[in-house]
Order: structure tokens, then sequence, then C-alpha cells
């Protein structure tokens, strides 16, 4: 049976250690990012995204946060090169926020967050599935993106009117030909050996953070408070503050591909 696990007072961040003590290991994450504390690396060949906008599959309230799943049975949306070697293939992307605009990203710059950060999740294909890769050390590779307040983002845009179908946990609609590159940003890069950032916590992740921030306005940010933790039929308790705090780096190294 599956653990309870939230982001409220009773089952949030601090309390997951009970019931997964990897909670504690040598590379969780996030981490908060230093400046000056990365460094360069000259050998870090640029990140490698190819998209298909077919292998875009539905969208989802889990309880925690919303996800767009992809279809990951072929190479035709993958990500290569940068830290990671081999071909890693995309099967969703979610995003954590807070309840106010000084708060909300996982990963931290010197202490400071950003309103939201946006998670691309793939998994290493030399594994026959990303259940398998999930626990592997070198099974995953997430890229990380920052979200700040500015102007809307009409590629967001598109997410956003899919909430009407999925406000409560549990609720998932159909989602068609959407392509994830258009939230990335420039690809200059921080990277580092982590974790995941919900339970399992599992230590499989290579982190790949983007320096640069894309936009969201103040109108965009307000529909994802709209989305519920809770399911039909029970009290209202909106998605805020659905993130982990920063993990102690206990001697990795973070490298970056620009001085």
């Amino acid at each position: 049976m599956a653990h309870a696990w939230g982001y409220a007072a009773n089952n949030g961040p601090d309390k997951w250690v009970s019931n997964f003590p990897v909670a504690d290991g040598p590379r969780q994450s996030p981490i908060d990012i230093l400046p000056g504390g990365a460094s360069y690396d000259s050998g870090l060949k640029p990140l490698r995204l190819k998209y298909d906008p077919s292998n875009c599959l539905e969208i989802l309230n889990n309880g925690h946060s919303f996800q767009v799943t992809f279809a990951d049975d072929s190479d035709s949306s993958t990500l290569k090169e940068g830290p990671i070697s081999g071909v890693y293939r995309l099967k969703q992307f979610h995003f954590h926020w807070g309840a106010c605009d000084d708060k909300g990203s996982e990963h931290t710059v010197a202490g400071t967050k950003f309103p939201f950060e946006l998670h691309l999740v793939h998994w290493n294909t030399k594994y026959p599935s990303f259940g398998e890769a999930a626990s592997k050390p070198d099974g995953l590779a997430v890229v990380g993106v920052f979200l700040k307040i500015g102007d809307a983002n009409p590629s967001l845009q598109k997410v956003l009117d899919a909430f009407n179908n999925i406000r409560a946990k549990g609720k998932q609609t159909f989602f068609a030909d959407f392509d994830p590159k258009t939230l990335r940003p420039g690809c200059l890069d921080l990277d580092y050996d982590g974790s995941l950032t919900t339970p399992p916590l599992l230590e499989s992740v290579s982190w790949i953070v983007l320096k640069e921030p894309i936009s969201v306005s103040p109108t965009q940010m307000t529909r994802f408070r709209g989305l519920l933790f809770t399911g039909e039929g029970e009290a209202p308790c909106c998605i805020v503050d659905n993130y982990r705090p920063p993990q102690p780096l206990k001697g990795r190294q973070v490298r970056a591909s620009f001085k």
C-alpha cells in the first residue's frame, strides 16, 4: 500500500523521511545553487532536445500537481548530450508553485526562489521501461525551468485552458499536439546528481537546471492556484506550496556549461 504523503503540516516534506529513509541520502534534491559554486566544464556538450507534439497524450491532476504525459515507446521525443550519455525519452512534465509570488520553485539560487518551476522528466532507454529506469543511478534526467512574473506566456496558455477539466484530484482529459520545447529558454545550464523531489525520492536523477527563466503573467499564475489537492465531494483545498525545500549538497559537484 502506498504511503500517504503531501505538503500539509502532518504529511509534508519534513515528515517524508519516516516512510522514505532515503530522504536523508547523499544525493537528495532540490538544492540551493550558489553563484560561483558551480564549476565550469568545457567538456559539456549543448543539450539536444527533440520533442514530437503527436506524442502528447493527456493531462492529469494527481493531487500533488498536474502532469502532462507522453507516449514513450519510440525515440521521437528525446533528450541527449549535455551531462548525460545515451538517449533519454520524455515521460511527462509537471510544475511546482507557491501561494505567494516570492516562493514556489524547488531549486533556489542563493536562497532566492522563483514563483514556479517546471520539470521535464526523461528516462534512460538503456533500461526497458520508465519504472525500471527510475530505480537506477543513471535512470532519469530531469530538465528544470524557472518561471518568473512577466508577460503572459502564449505557449503555456494551451495547458491552462485544460484546467477546467482537471480541477479536482483524479481528473484527467485527453491533451494532444503540445510541444514542450516551446517552454524551454536558452540552454545555459547547471547540472548535478540528485533525486526525485517527491516520494519515493529515488536517487536516480541527472538534474539539468536551466539558468534563464521563462515568463508567466499574474493572471496565468492565478489559474495554477485554482487547481485542487482534493477530489470531488471533498472540502476544496487549493494546490499551493507544493515544493520540497533545498536539501544538503553533501559534497556533490555542480557543473556549469558557461563561465
